[in-house]
């Protein structure tokens, strides 16, 4: 099996040895400022370099809130609400999914295939479109079609949670 690191030099080897070593607490970096939150989708930068104490989202391994000083880590975001607590307000969003990622100096990097302010939705238009959806995926023609509708589902049946909890 191919494996790229055996190919690198000493130096170059002992560099990404050295960045998965884990910092205990007294080493690692701390942010008295907070999370600095960098969030877009593919045609814009929604957020760049805000200020945030908290962000809750939903991710796949599980519903997270994330404060500064984080301990790193990669997660792929589930479809839901991605809440950003600022010192002097809250803003929630809708995703359809997309990844986050948080740096050891509390830079966190949310990337999102779509995202909407939660108070632009229209409540009665999700419970339409789901119905919809529900009706078309028992008379699906193929797999890819019957998938592609359960996928539609699961994200109305999220932006429906997410507005009745709002």
């Amino acid at each position: 099996m191919f494996n790229a690191v055996r190919l690198l030099r000493g130096s170059s080897f002992r560099q990404i040895v050295n960045q998965g070593i884990r910092k205990y607490a007294a080493e690692a970096s701390s942010n008295t400022e907070g999370l600095i939150v960098n969030f877009s989708v593919p045609h814009q930068a929604i957020m760049k370099g805000v200020v945030a104490t908290q962000i809750n989202a939903s991710a796949y391994s599980g519903d997270m809130g994330i404060l500064p000083n984080h301990v790193p880590s990669i997660e792929q975001l589930k479809p839901g609400v991605l809440e950003i607590i600022k010192s002097d307000s809250t803003e929630k969003w809708f995703l359809s999914g997309g990844f986050m990622i948080i740096n050891p100096d509390s830079v966190l990097n949310i990337n999102a295939v779509e995202a909407y302010k939660l108070t632009d939705i229209n409540a009665e238009a999700v419970n339409s479109e789901l119905a919809e959806s529900r009706r078309l995926v028992s008379s699906a023609k193929n797999e890819t079609e019957k998938a592609a509708l359960e996928i539609e589902i699961e994200m109305y049946e999220a932006l429906q949670a997410a507005l009745k909890s709002n």
